[in-house]
C-alpha cells in the first residue's frame, strides 16, 4: 500500500492555506508584521522602540533602523546568559551558530520556540506540500527520509549546568522535532548530532545502507561525500542501487548548479528529482514550487515580514515586498519572530515574479567563497593572512582566492593565487599556516575541513611579480582606485588571472 496516497491530501489542505495567502501578499505581510510586532511589545526592544504604539508599516520604518548584527550581538549574548524578554518573549535556550559578522568569528541567531513554529518546520511542511502537489505519483512516505545535519558543537564556553544549546541549525532543529517525524527519518537522533566526522562519516553510511530511503535532505557538498562513501561502502556505482525507491533531493545552503553533474553520475537522473530550498540559520524564507524552474516562492506568511533594499544601491531605504519589482536584485531584509527587526542577512535576491513573488539567490552582499557551505567573507581571510604573514615572516602584495570544486578523484578546496613582495621560506608550510589560521577565523570553514573529510587544505599559487597590475590593466580599472577582487564563488576571475600569470 502507498501511504503517501493517504498523507497527501492533508499537506494539500495545508498547501491551499499558502496560496490563498500569496493571492494578497501585501494584506498577508501587514498582517505578519502587526502580530510580531504585538507578540514582541512588552520586550526591551519593543518598549525601547515604543512598539505599543505602532499601528502599521509606515510608522515601523520610522521607529526602527536597519539593525545589522554587529549592532544586535551585546543583546544576544545576553539572551545566551540567561535574560529574557529581550529580543523576544521568554528566555531563549536555542541559537544557531553561523559565520559572516565583521566583529567576531561567530554569529548566534536566536531559535525561538515560535520561530520554530511558525517558520522552520512550516517550511518543511511546505516543501514536502508543494512537492505532493508537483508529483502525485510520489511514494515519498513508503521509505525513509535521510537528513544530513550538524551537530552542537561551538566556539562558546557555556556553563555546563546552562539549558542552552548552541550550534547548527540543523541540529537545534533535528534535535526539537516531532517525535513522530523521527520514525520517518534516519539516522537517528544520536547519530545525527555526532560532532566528529570521523565517527559519523561510517555512522552515517552504516545506517543510510540499512534503510529503504525515499528521499535526501541537505547541502549539496556535504552530501556527496556521505553518498560516495557508500558506494565505496557497497561497491556498486549507482545510489539506486543502494536505494532503489530514491526520488528527490531536498537541497540548499549553497549552489547546487558545480554539483548537478557529479549526482547525475551517481543517480540515475531519470528517477531522480530535485526541490531548492532557501533555509537560513535566520530563517525559512522560500521553497522551489515549480518543476520547470529553479525560482522559489517567498514564504510569506510564515513568521517573517520582507524588506528589500535595491542591490546596485545600498544607501537606499528599503522597501516592502509588495513594492519589489521584477528582474531586479535586492539585498534581504527580515524582522522575524526570532527578535530579528530589519535585520539584513547578507543574501541578495533576484525577483524573478511578483505574483507570486518568486525569487532566486543572487549572492552574497560582499566578496565571499560558499561554495561548500563555508561562508569565508573577506575580513576572514584578511586576518588570516595577517597572522600567517607574521608567523611566517613573510609580505604580502596582493591576492585572490576561489573554490577549486570536487571532482570524480579530488575533494573540493580553495585556491589563493598570491603575490609575495618577501615569499615565505618555504610555501607549503606557509600554505599549511594559512589554512590553520583561516580555520581559526572562521567556524564554518573549520567544520567543512574538519578530517579532511569534505575540504581538502587550501592551496596556493604564487603569482608572478605585477601579474594583478596587468590583470586591473586589461579590465581598465588600473588607477587610484584599484580594486583586486578578493574572494569568488566561482571560478571566472581567477582563470583569468591565471592565464595573465602565464604572461611574463
Amino acid at each position: 500500500m502507498n501511504i503517501t496516497k493517504i498523507i497527501r491530501p492533508y499537506f494539500l489542505r495545508k498547501l491551499s492555506k499558502t496560496l490563498q495567502a500569496d493571492s494578497t501578499p501585501e494584506l498577508t505581510q501587514r498582517r505578519q508584521l502587526k502580530e510580531l510586532i504585538h507578540t514582541a511589545r512588552h520586550t526591551e526592544w519593543g518598549r525601547s522602540h515604543d512598539y505599543s504604539r505602532i499601528q502599521s508599516y509606515e510608522q515601523f520604518r520610522q521607529r526602527v533602523g536597519v539593525t545589522p548584527y554587529e549592532e544586535l550581538r551585546p543583546t544576544v549574548m545576553r539572551m545566551i546568559a540567561g535574560e529574557r524578554d529581550l529580543l523576544w518573549p521568554g528566555v531563549t535556550l536555542r541559537y544557531a551558530q553561523s559565520s559572516g559578522t565583521s566583529d567576531g568569528k561567530s554569529k548566534y541567531i536566536p531559535v525561538t520556540a515560535d520561530s520554530l513554529r511558525l517558520n522552520h518546520y512550516r517550511g518543511g511542511s511546505d516543501v514536502v506540500a508543494h512537492y505532493l502537489s508537483l508529483y502525485p505519483d510520489s511514494r515519498l512516505f513508503s521509505g525513509k527520509a535521510f537528513i544530513l545535519g550538524g551537530s552542537f558543537a561551538n566556539e562558546l564556553q557555556l556553563d555546563r549546568s546552562t539549558r542552552v544549546r548552541v550550534g547548527d541549525l540543523s541540529a537545534n532543529l533535528i534535535e526539537a522535532i516531532n517525535p513522530i517525524v523521527n520514525r520517518f527519518r534516519i539516522p537517528d537522533k544520536k547519530t545525527a548530532l555526532m560532532a566528529d566526522w570521523h565517527e559519523k562519516l561510517p555512522a552515517l553510511v552504516e545506517a543510510a545502507l540499512k534503510a529503504d530511503v525515499t528521499n535526501i535532505s541537505g547541502v549539496p557538498s556535504w552530501f556527496l561525500t556521505v553518498l560516495k562513501s557508500m558506494l565505496e561502502k557497497a561497491g556498486v556505482s549507482e545510489i539506486h542501487d543502494i536505494w532503489p525507491n530514491l526520488e528527490v533531493f531536498f537541497h540548499g545552503g549553497i549552489s547546487f548548479l558545480p554539483y548537478r553533474t557529479q549526482y547525475d553520475a551517481i543517480i540515475d537522473p531519470r528517477r531522480m528529482r530535485y526541490l531548492e530550498t532557501f533555509n537560513a540559520s535566520e530563517g525559512f524564507f522560500a521553497v522551489q514550487d515549480t518543476a520547470e524552474s529553479r525560482a522559489m516562492k517567498l514564504l510569506i506568511d510564515a513568521g517573517v515580514f520582507y524588506e528589500f533594499i535595491p542591490a546596485d544601491d545600498p544607501a537606499a531605504q528599503p522597501i516592502p515586498a509588495w513594492e519589489v519589482e521584477q528582474g531586479k536584485i535586492y539585498a534581504m531584509v527580515i524582522s522575524a519572530a526570532n527578535g530579528l527587526w530589519r535585520y539584513p542577512i547578507g543574501d541578495t535576491v533576484k525577483i524573478e515574479s511578483t505574483s507570486p513573488l518568486r525569487i532566486t539567490i543572487a549572492g552574497r552582499t560582499k566578496h565571499f567563497i560558499n561554495a561548500f557551505g563555508e561562508e569565508v567573507m573577506v575580513h576572514n581571510t584578511d586576518a588570516a593572512l595577517a597572522r600567517a604573514t607574521e608567523i611566517c615572516r613573510c609580505r604580502v602584495a596582493n591576492y585572490t582566492a576561489a573554490p577549486v570544486f570536487a571532482s570524480a578523484t579530488e575533494k573540493g578546496h580553495h585556491q589563493w593565487l598570491i603575490e609575495f613582495a618577501t615569499p615565505p621560506a618555504d610555501l607549503d608550510s606557509f600554505a599549511e599556516t594559512l589554512d590553520r589560521c583561516l580555520m581559526d577565523e572562521n567556524s564554518d570553514y573549520q567544520a567543512k575541513r574538519s578530517g579532511n573529510i569534505f575540504l581538502s587544505r587550501l592551496t596556493i599559487t604564487p603569482a608572478r611579480s605585477g601579474l594583478f597590475d596587468d590583470w586591473l590593466e586589461s579590465t581598465g580599472k588600473l588607477g587610484g582606485q584599484r580594486k583586486v577582487p578578493r574572494l569568488s564563488n566561482d571560478r571566472r576571475l581567477i582563470e583569468s588571472m591565471l592565464s595573465f600569470n602565464s604572461k611574463q
